[in-house]
């Protein structure tokens, strides 16, 4: 330690055995995954918004360019609105014990998340917030989560800007756009705000209620943005960073199996990297503790590479995050400083993986692309028919009388 100059010489050379170990082949995969320009999705669960870490780690992750799309849950797209609330200028959440009297928080009107907690009339507020949301004219149609992710975040960048909160998931990913997936979107705030629009309208008290998620267009887009990275993508390989398990881990990782075993296009692969950090046990039988090597069974991970690129950490991500962003980014800072006193050109012949930490920090902005790319796999899909056609049998049994 004592001779270690930077953050990233200590994952390297002081992390030689254990659980130290697994942090140490973490970051050499997303280094090298970076270095060589590959594109990363991003699946995280849990409470990210509600805690801060998104502020904290997660959106300067973001910002560096280095992520296509990401996959999590309604409910932090949902808690990423708080801090931006008219009601709540000052700040709506915070810290509280884990092991505190949840009694006499619930008589305060408190709500606690592990060690995080607000006022539930933050809650209402949003409700608010997001009821006006859906009923602008924009979300009066059919639409996939991603664009309806897209037109809130604008809506969150705006209330932002107005309150002089600092700027959110939404609005970071609405500027970069980058798509949000969300694999269980009934099972979060934001669509029972949508419900409740429906149901006013269903009992004669309210407008026409039009908005609705189209699920088989979303997962088809999440389809052509693989399609994308395998064959379009110079780098014809795509990396993941799981963080916490759960239903955006599973959708992070299906479009390889929606393309090549339901859709049957030929030559797809799954992802090339794999990191993940996950608190459960790989025992529990869990989805959200199946490591890498569980996934290349299914073909969600490039069978030929998975020994030395894929790598499953058993711990809380919040507790190395920013430790693997800070690293992460220090490394980056250098090649920037290195591109200044040589010049790009010298630096990546000499340093080829600078390229990749270098990449253009406005990001891939898939969701600009989504009209081509989904044309590209449609067309692919139609190629294809002769055998989508022979999948359309099999020999039901019939209930006899």
């Amino acid at each position: 330690m004592d001779e270690c100059r930077s953050l990233e010489e200590i994952f390297l050379y002081s992390l030689p055995a254990f659980g130290g170990a697994f942090l140490r082949r973490i970051y050499s995969i997303l280094d090298r995954a970076i270095g060589m320009g590959c594109p990363l999705t991003l699946s995280f669960s849990g409470p990210v918004t509600v805690s801060g870490q998104h502020l904290a780690w997660l959106i300067p992750l973001i910002e560096t360019g280095w992520i296509a799309y990401v996959s999590t849950t309604d409910a932090v797209c949902y808690h990423d609105g708080h801090r931006s609330l008219d009601e709540f200028t000052e700040g709506p959440i915070h810290e509280v014990p884990i092991y505190g009297d949840d009694a006499k928080l619930l008589e305060e009107g408190v709500i606690r998340v592990t060690d995080m907690a607000f006022a539930e009339d933050v809650l209402l507020h949003q409700d608010r917030f997001l009821t006006a949301c859906l009923m602008r004219p924009e979300f009066q149609k059919k639409m996939t989560g991603t664009e309806m992710r897209y037109l809130l975040g604008a809506l969150y960048a705006t209330q932002e800007q107005r309150n002089g909160a600092p700027g959110g998931l939404l609005a970071t990913c609405h500027r970069m756009a980058i798509p949000i997936f969300v694999g269980a979107p009934a099972d979060g705030s934001i669509f029972l705000n949508s419900m409740k629009l429906w149901a006013m309208e269903k009992a004669g008290i309210g407008e026409k209620h039009r908005f609705e998620i189209d699920l088989h267009a979303e997962v088809f887009e999440a389809c052509a943005y693989h399609r994308w990275g395998l064959f379009d993508n110079p780098v014809h390989a795509l990396g993941t960073l799981i963080l916490g398990g759960g239903v955006p881990k599973n959708y992070n990782l299906q479009p390889e199996p929606a393309l090549g075993q339901v859709l049957g296009i030929p030559e797809v692969r799954g992802y090339l990297f794999d990191a993940q950090i996950v608190s459960a046990p790989v025992t529990d039988g869990s989805l959200s503790s199946c490591p890498p090597s569980e996934a290349v069974t299914w073909g969600k991970v490039d069978k030929e590479h998975y020994t030395k690129t894929t790598e499953s950490m058993q711990a809380d991500y919040s507790t190395v995050m920013p430790f693997l962003v800070r690293a992460l980014l220090d490394k980056r800072d250098h090649y920037v400083r290195l591109a200044e006193e040589m010049g790009e050109e010298r630096l990546f012949e000499k340093h080829p993986e600078a390229r990749g930490y270098l990449r253009p920090a406005e990001g891939y902005r898939l969701f600009l692309e989504r009209d081509e790319l989904t044309a590209r796999l449609l067309e692919d899909v139609r190629g294809n028919a002769a055998w989508l056609q022979g999948t359309l049998t099999y020999p039901l049994a019939v209930e006899t009388p």
